[in-house]
Order: structure tokens, then C-alpha cells, then sequence
């Protein structure tokens, strides 16, 4: 097979295993928390938020600002181990060729 030949197999194989590498993701996940696990948020391979944990004493009216706090920052958490459980699940998948790209995001995952 010609080098061209090569390459075009070289890049079926890479969207194939992209595609399942994605597909894989979805049923992936990872937990973020805050406040000393008071709060805990599920998110899936694909950054999306599955769950939302809270301990009963965060439900208290005078606790609201904490909670508000608390909430926005395990949901900043589990989507930041998302992105790295995609990346490096998606690198592994591609052996490596996704760092060879540079510049190149797959949705919004580079």
C-alpha cells in the first residue's frame, strides 16, 4: 500500500476508535465535591451533570449563600476531572495521536 493508502487507513482507524472512545464516556463518571463532601456532583465523560448530592444540613434558609457557593464549586470540580478523565481516556484510545494534533479540540476536549 502507497503512503497515501496508509495514511487514509491510519485516519479510518482513528475516527473509528474516536467514535468509540466518545461513545465509551457516556457511561463514565466522575464525582466532584466541596465542603468536605457536604456536597457531591456526578458528571459523565461528556461534561454533562448526572446528580446532585447535598447533606441535610446545607438545606437550612440561613445556610442558602453556602450551599450556593458550595454547589457551584463541586459542580466547577467534577466537570474539571470530566475533562481530564475524557482527555486521557481519549488518548489512550487513539494511542497517543490526539497530543500529535496540536491545536486540536474534539469537542471542546483537546
Amino acid at each position: 500500500m502507497n503512503d497515501f493508502g496508509n495514511m487514509q487507513k491510519l485516519f479510518s482507524d482513528l475516527q473509528k476508535n474516536l467514535e468509540k472512545a466518545m461513545k465509551e464516556l457516556e457511561g463514565m463518571s466522575v464525582v466532584g465535591e466541596a465542603g468536605g463532601g457536604m456536597v457531591k456532583v456526578t458528571a459523565n465523560g461528556k461534561r454533562e451533570i448526572l446528580k446532585v448530592e447535598l447533606e441535610p444540613e446545607l438545606l437550612k434558609p440561613e445556610d442558602k449563600e453556602m450551599a450556593e457557593d458550595l454547589i457551584a464549586a463541586a459542580v466547577n470540580n467534577a466537570l474539571q476531572k470530566a475533562e481530564r478523565m475524557a482527555t486521557d481516556h481519549l488518548g489512550a484510545s487513539t494511542g497517543g495521536l490526539m497530543s500529535m494534533l496540536p491545536g486540536f479540540k474534539f469537542g471542546g476536549i483537546s
